[in-house]
């Protein structure tokens, strides 16, 4: 993913890793670490401007805000109504809460008077699986739970041919029913997850509350992530260096964004099995994880859609997935083969410092 750092008043910096054994509670939602723990900062960026920059857990990974405003509290205060923008989407959009929309929605089958925020995710769900061939799709949590059951069991033992087969019958997008306020799954046993597409919802709306709140430049990055507000001040872009996939810092390109975003999806986060060949990523039409990529980033005006599209091209091949991102105005990609090949669409601009 795109690199992650958090800046420490006093200790310089931390990487994900780091952060999370210091927190000691990845997974739990939205929360703050033990008191004492250096997870803010305020200070003086320039003559004009303050740096205030807070992180959390939230959405299964690391949020970081960075705002600079001429007034510390005010920016205080605009970074606090983002963080409880987050929270509030979180609790709506997790499939791991049992008490959340998304979550009834997965055991019952269907959801009466669903929060409009749930319903546009769905329809913005549909039109990403429209202009991929199907290809992005919310429905691969049978999927998903298959590959978690047989690595939870103790013989790691990997689902068959024909259990993968008998799972797809339960994918396809085109089996959800969006009506007004309604949603329901036209077959039994259907699931849907939204770790395609929510978190960069979430994170342009936490930006909406910011430019509300009077920021002007800002940024938010959720594991990776990540939307700008503006500029960093006097003109200077904010730049955001793509993680390696091998994780030796040999980054594959630092692009330089203004009221921008990116997103990247990447192989080397979450396996289910020890040869890393079954991941988090998974091809609604086979089952099964696709090998040929080792990373990709979107650049695109909204988080949402960077989010949606760095999935949808990691199952496409280079080719495919470079000349779908050539047909959409205003949106870039980055695609780094298992091989390293570092394949560039047009339009897109790094500057590798």
């Amino acid at each position: 993913m795109v690199r992650e750092s958090y800046q420490l008043p006093e200790h310089g910096y931390i990487d994900r890793r780091d952060f999370l054994r210091i927190c000691g509670i990845a997974g739990l939602g939205l929360a703050t670490c033990p008191v004492g723990a250096p997870l803010a900062e305020a200070v003086r960026f320039d003559r004009r401007l303050y740096k205030v920059s807070k992180s959390r857990i939230g959405m299964g990974t690391i949020v970081s805000i960075t705002v600079l405003n001429p007034s510390r509290d005010h920016a205080e205060e605009a970074v606090a109504v983002a963080f409880e923008e987050i929270e509030r989407l979180t609790k709506m959009m997790s499939r791991h809460d049992a008490s959340t929309p998304v979550a009834q929605l997965n055991r019952y089958g269907f959801l009466k008077e669903a929060p409009p925020e749930l319903s546009f995710m769905i329809k913005e769900s549909m039109h990403y699986h429209q202009i991929s061939n199907h290809l992005f799709d919310i429905t691969v949590k049978p999927l998903l739970d298959l590959f978690v059951r047989s690595y939870k069991d103790p013989k790691h033992v990997l689902p068959s041919e024909e259990k993968i087969t008998e799972v797809l019958e339960l994918v396809d997008a085109e089996l959800v029913s969006l009506n007004g306020k309604t949603i329901e799954f036209k077959r039994d046993g259907m699931g849907i997850t939204l770790d395609g597409i929510a978190k960069g919802f979430i994170v342009d709306k936490a930006v909406e509350k910011l430019i509300l709140n009077g920021i002007n430049h800002g940024l938010v990055n959720a594991g990776g992530d990540i939307r700008t507000i503006g500029d960093k001040g006097n003109n200077r872009p904010w730049k955001i260096a793509v993680e390696d996939p091998l994780k030796k810092k040999d980054y594959p390109d630092t692009v330089a964004i203004t009221n921008r975003s990116i997103a990247t999806s990447g192989n080397y986060e979450v396996f289910f099995d020890q040869e890393k060949i079954f991941h988090h990523i998974v091809n609604p039409k086979t089952g099964l994880s696709p090998l040929i990529n080792a990373s990709v980033s979107v650049q695109a005006p909204t988080a949402m859609e960077a989010d949606a599209l760095s999935t949808t091209l990691f199952i496409l091949d280079p080719v495919g997935a470079t000349r779908l991102i050539n047909s959409l105005p205003s949106c870039q990609s980055l695609i780094v083969t298992r091989n390293r090949k570092r394949i560039k669409s047009s339009g897109w601009q790094g500057i590798r410092i």
